[in-house]
């Protein structure tokens, strides 16, 4: 049976095999590395050879890495990767159900809104950090010009976790669920909607009870897109996270500061996250799947 596999083959299989195996040691090595070292022992540094295996370097990361706090830091980019999640996915279904009827300016409004994909990610997070400076400058006119002189005072800057930084992964992970949402609404077939109406059902009735049922998996992997590039992006954060640091700006300082496996394990941390929030996503999508399917 093998000899008969082997000879189907053609001539090419194993160059564009090994060209393939490369490709992936190459995307995945570099993540394998560092899971590997961050299990090393007190001894260890930061390259091979493995020096024992322990979780030491994991308890030195929950003390602390000098004067960063890494607790504080990991809990701002959860919640704003909650918040984004969650932003993303309600615009993108509501824009997907606007969508699907013939819209004046619709096609000006959707390259605009995917222009921001194209956008160098720095000049974005510059264009936005500038524009919340500005804010800045006009609400302390206002307070200076009405003499709020106590309010003056408090006032620090609208730059920060929930309205700049918001604002800036906004840019990245919109495009990516309106172009899921508008897929999905491209294939769906209205012939269920128009059945549950012919039952009496109401619109609403008909989105929560046939529409939001059947494109449930697809909402949930809107939300996984949602949260992950939240959780990892620095350049659209950089210059519009005000006083404050996200998990991915921290880990980006301490390269150049801490010397020891201690990074190694920060990064695996926030790999272990992107993973099971991955994990969650796709479990909970073939559930809706598989209910969708039984309804149907």
């Amino acid at each position: 049976m093998s000899n008969r596999i082997g000879e189907q083959r053609s001539a090419g299989f194993w160059p564009l095999a090994i060209v393939f195996s490369l490709f992936v040691l190459f995307l995945y090595g570099p993540m394998i590395t560092i899971f590997v070292l961050s299990f090393q022992g007190p001894e260890g540094g930061l390259t091979f050879p493995l020096r024992g295996v322990s979780l030491h370097w994991f308890h030195k990361l929950a003390e602390g890495l000098g004067t960063v706090d890494i607790g504080a830091a990991f809990r701002r980019s959860l919640m704003l990767g909650a918040v984004v999640m969650l932003f993303t996915v309600v615009l993108s279904v509501l824009a997907g159900l606007a969508f699907r009827k013939r819209l004046k300016g619709g096609n000006a409004l959707f390259f605009i809104t995917v222009a921001s994909l194209i956008m160098p990610s720095i000049i974005v997070s510059l264009g936005i950090g500038l524009q919340f400076r500005l804010l800045d400058g006009g609400i302390k006119s206002a307070l200076t010009a009405v003499d709020a002189t106590s309010t003056l005072e408090n006032y620090g800057t609208a730059l920060g976790l929930l309205t700049s930084a918001l604002g800036a992964h906004l840019t990245w992970t919109l495009p990516f669920g309106l172009l899921i949402m508008f897929a999905v609404f491209n294939r769906f077939n209205p012939a269920y909607e128009e059945a549950a109406r012919d039952l009496g059902a109401t619109p609403w009735q008909s989105f929560c009870h046939v529409v939001l049922p059947l494109i449930g998996p697809s909402i949930v992997g809107i939300g996984m897109f949602g949260f992950t590039l939240s959780w990892d992006e620095i350049a659209r954060t950089s210059q519009a996270i005000g006083d404050v640091n996200t998990l991915p700006l921290e880990l980006q300082g301490l390269t150049s500061t801490v010397t020891t496996p201690s990074i190694y394990a920060l990064g695996t941390v926030t790999t272990v996250v992107s993973f099971a929030v991955m994990a969650l996503a796709l479990g909970s999508a073939a559930l809706l799947r598989r209910r969708s399917t039984r309804r149907r």
